[in-house]
């Protein structure tokens, strides 16, 4: 009994590989037999369904010898392609049923030779396997992998771990490319510092860490052609104020070797609409926009628009995120070499070249659509030509989750151009994937621990992350990124702010764990717990909000400086309302930011409700921000007895048509409408006469909106149209967007009421 069990146990310590072959052959491996003085007469038999069993009792007695360095080398060859994925997949599946019939097996025999109490004591067994098991589904969703897929453990992929890892791969190996690496070095001596390597080799001392952490940061103005007015802001003294580049030079820019020829091949689309093309690869925009990245500066650039300039900005900043893992995993790959090809003995301190945990750059995104877009954006980048095709693991699945059906689409339903720029595709906003990059592959549902790009929504993210007193939370893939990009931050103010803010306290913080990191290649900077200082944050938006300003502000601390794009609103979305209709701003004081949520709640209902109980304003739409405002507002209409109904972004369908038939024709005189709503659905309320603008709001161009549905009512009489609108002194962002530069500083200086009238379109 005792030579059965240990039988078992060798047999759950073989990998899968060695499983395969001991079913197919009969016999594990000669590299993992023992060695001894005399040969040994290698037996070969048939395999029966019992095969295991019978070899697992056979080679009992054979020790595994330890992992050597001839072992490590056959760990670098790569398995097969994608066309062998499910084939692989199903073998790793009946080996783990089969390691898991012979666990059962031997539960069972176990029980039965030694007696009652073993049982009891098996009970708690149970138990633990089942909580692993659960743990490892949970963490394996949280990561982009799942168990039923193929995973054994969290962040353990055995199928492609050795393919895709960086510890065990040499560049000699990617056809030539590191010849031509140290062609493309000594060439490019006569050029400028890399800047990445200028970025990340930077030694910063304990005085400068203290100065960025306690003194104020200093800052300068620039006016680029193309971006506009540019603050430059920065805590150390010695940082220099960069100037817009009119002509660029791809070899300048320090672009990895397949980037030069693939990027002017993959921004072609967007040089058509360009009058002047100073040169062959960049717009004027994305000229001046990688220009920042490109310098390792933060910037916010928060003229982000889905119609005109998004896919622009989303290609500038994928060119730079793949650049900087393509030179930061050349570099390990080139240490590696140097590391096996120096003498026995001698040990060196210059190969500090990885963090503490793999991940270097977190994009989060909105919607599945928009990682699909990247990921496709990142493939077309590193294919040269239609021959030389890199290999792409799980690209099926891939495009089975994150793309979207056409027919899912109702055809009738109009909305304006904008949403459906930004609702295009698969608008799932729970998500998350790995992505690992090596040379010529790429590999999608990577294991965190083994990516180079992570790819997720902030709810996404945030359930990965956990909550303080959760069991299953991880954050320690988080703790050496690099850079970090925040795209279409403005919908996430639509979505849930505190994930955002949740995800910038829990990033480059010190891992809990090693993750079988070789601390002889980390960077001093990430033992240190510097790691934040050298991020880089990428953050772009459709508008100017305080919100995220304060991410921007309070939660960056990058060395090399922040640039910042501030042009102010000349107009206004006001110009683009196009009925003859009177607005009355009126102004509420409160002392800080903080008091101004009750002082405005009880301006409204003090100075602004009374004078619409009478019946005779009824069709009153009051358009609220915040969800917040909302709730408090409708339980003071329902304590008031006020005839009003409510639509929110949590009503049901039903629900809202009944709100909007029983407005339109008049049975209820107030309807409490949240902007969150009208910025999923975008209905067209009927029958509006009376517009309340309890705050102004978010998105300056959903002001002239609702304004323009007081139209849509046939039986409407103009001179009976009004709009009276809240503001502070603490909302002039928003005032500036609506009103424009000129009359906000105006309004801001007088504590009067403004009373504006517009008589049509740009006016």
């Amino acid at each position: 009994m005792g030579k059965r069990r240990a039988g078992k146990e060798l047999l759950r310590s073989l990998s899968k590989k060695q499983k395969k072959h001991l079913r197919e052959f009969g016999e594990e491996h000669p590299f993992y037999d023992k060695v001894s003085g005399r040969p040994e007469a290698t037996q070969i038999c048939e395999l029966s369904e019992d095969s295991d069993k019978s070899s697992a009792e056979s080679d009992s007695e054979a020790e595994v010898e330890q992992v050597s360095g001839y072992h490590k080398l056959l760990a670098t060859l790569k398995t097969s392609p994608e066309s062998e994925s499910e084939e692989d997949e199903s073998e790793s599946e009946e080996a783990e049923e089969s390691e898991a019939e012979v666990d059962s097996e031997g539960s069972q025999e176990a029980g039965e030779g030694e007696g009652g109490e073993e049982d009891k004591n098996d009970v708690p067994g149970e138990e633990e396997a089942t909580d692993t098991a659960e743990q490892m589904l949970s963490q394996g969703q949280a990561d982009g992998t799942d168990p039923r897929h193929g995973a054994i453990e969290e962040f353990t992929d055995v199928k492609h771990e050795s393919e895709f890892s960086l510890e065990t791969n040499f560049m000699e190996e990617e056809s030539g490319d590191y010849n031509a690496d140290r062609r493309e070095s000594s060439s490019s001596q006569a050029l400028p510092e890399d800047p990445f390597k200028q970025h990340m080799d930077k030694e910063l001392e304990e005085k400068e860490i203290e100065k960025m952490s306690t003194l104020p940061k200093t800052s300068s103005q620039s006016q680029w052609p193309r971006l506009g007015q540019l603050i430059f802001s920065s805590t150390l003294e010695k940082h220099k104020t960069l100037k817009a580049d009119k002509e660029v030079d791809v070899k300048q820019l320090h672009l990895h070797k397949p980037l030069e020829s693939t990027w002017p091949k993959v921004n072609k689309q967007f040089l058509s609409a360009v009058d002047k093309p100073t040169d062959s690869s960049f717009t004027p925009l994305q000229r001046e926009l990688f220009c920042i990245m490109n310098s390792y500066r933060d910037l916010f650039y928060p003229e982000r628009n889905a119609l005109t300039n998004g896919e622009e900005i989303r290609h500038a900043y994928c060119l730079h995120a793949l650049n900087h893992v393509l030179k930061a995993n050349a570099q390990v790959l080139s240490n590696n070499a140097k590391r096996r090809d120096r003498k026995p003995g001698t040990d060196t301190d210059d190969h500090r070249d990885q963090g503490l945990t793999r991940p270097k750059v977190l994009m989060i995104v909105p919607f599945r659509e928009c990682a699909l877009r990247i990921v496709h954006i990142l493939i077309s980048l590193l294919e040269v030509n239609d021959k030389k095709k890199i290999d792409v693991s799980n690209k099926k699945r891939f495009k089975g989750e994150f793309g979207s059906d056409p027919e899912e689409k109702p055809p009738n339903l109009k909305r304006p151009e904008d949403y459906e720029a930004v609702f295009a595709g698969n608008i799932d906003d729970h998500f998350r994937i790995g992505v690992a990059i090596l040379q010529k592959s790429m590999r999608l549902y990577a294991p965190f621990y083994s990516s180079d790009i992570i790819i997720a929504s902030p709810l996404g993210i945030r359930t990965v992350i956990g909550a303080e007193g959760e069991k299953k939370r991880d954050f320690d893939f988080l703790s050496s990124i690099e850079i970090l990009i925040i795209d279409q931050a403005d919908i996430y103010l639509m979505q849930n702010w505190e994930h955002v803010l949740h995800l910038m306290k829990h990033i480059n913080l010190l891992p809990l764990d090693s993750h079988g990191v070789d601390f002889s290649r980390v960077r001093m900077l990430n033992l240190n717990n510097w790691c934040k200082y050298y991020r880089q944050t990428l953050l772009f938006s459709a508008l100017q909000d305080p919100q995220i300003n304060s991410v921007f502000n309070k939660h960056c601390f990058n060395y090399t400086g922040q640039v910042a794009v501030c042009n102010v609103p000349l107009t206004g979305s006001i110009s683009h309302v196009v009925v003859q209709l009177p607005h009355v701003f009126r102004r509420l004081e409160a002392d800080s930011v903080t008091s101004v949520i009750d002082a405005r709640f009880q301006f409204f209902i003090d100075k602004v409700l009374p004078e619409y109980r009478d019946a005779i304003m009824s069709h009153t739409l009051v358009y609220v921000p915040s969800y917040f405002d909302y709730v408090r507002l409708r339980n003071y209409f329902k304590k008031e007895d006020l005839n009003f109904t409510h639509i929110c972004e949590y009503t049901k369908k039903a629900a809202v048509c009944r709100a909007r038939r029983f407005f339109l024709k008049g049975e209820k005189q107030f309807l409490l409408f949240t902007e969150r709503f009208h910025f999923y659905k975008r209905y067209t309320i009927k029958g509006i006469r009376n517009l309340i603008f309890y705050e102004l709001p978010t998105y300056s161009h959903f002001y002239s909106e609702i304004c323009n549905m007081l139209k849509a009512t046939d039986n409407g009489v103009d001179a009976t149209w009004t709009c009276t609108v809240l503001y502070s002194k603490y909302d002039a962002q928003k005032l500036a967007a609506v009103v424009g530069i000129d009359r906000t500083a105006q309004m801001l200086q007088s504590k009067k009421n403004v009373h504006l009238f517009v008589t049509g379109e740009n006016d």
